[in-house]
């Protein structure tokens, strides 16, 4: 559970000098394991319309290998540049409007504040690889279902699967 409220409320943010407020985060992130907390460095800053979030994000969490279910440590060093636009852009825009590099932002409706606890959670989901493994020479777990290798218990109902030949 956080030990701190890591809501920034946009009146905050643009009565602070400059519209920027630093952000410096260092927490565990619920639902991600790590064996130490995450931390964060942010620059928050209100541009008019726009509210820009610069940082650089580091730590490590606790992933399970694809291949042989083993945990290891997946190292966390990765930049965020965010920008959340204020109000709707569908009156500027439409709805079918092809967005080109540099236009993605996040829709705030009107929020009276930012949730950087979830923004930091939804970063770090998506700095996960797609395949997790624990290195280039994993050999722990095999697929095979043999006597010779190792098994994973949980593809031994198909060892008898017999398939006919349909020709």
């Amino acid at each position: 559970m956080t030990t701190k409220n890591y809501t920034i409320k946009i009146e905050d943010l643009e009565n602070a000098p400059n519209k920027t407020i630093l952000l410096e985060f260092e927490e565990y992130i619920e639902e991600i394991v790590s064996k130490n907390p995450i931390k964060a460095n942010l620059e928050i800053t209100s541009l008019g319309d726009y509210i820009q979030i610069q940082g650089e994000v580091q730590g490590s969490v606790t992933v399970e290998c694809d291949l042989c279910l083993k945990e290891y440590e997946w190292e966390l060093d990765f930049d965020i540049d965010e920008m959340f636009v204020k109000k709707s852009m569908m009156a500027e825009y439409g709805a079918d409007t092809e967005l080109k590099d540099g236009q993605f932002v996040t829709e705030l409706y009107g929020a009276k504040d930012i949730d950087i606890y979830d923004l930091l959670y939804q970063s770090v989901i998506l700095d996960l690889p797609n395949k997790k493994v624990c290195g280039i020479n994993c050999k722990e777990g095999s697929f095979a279902l043999d006597n010779e290798t190792e098994t994973d218990p949980r593809l031994a109902v198909f060892k008898d699967i017999k398939v006919k030949d349909k020709r």
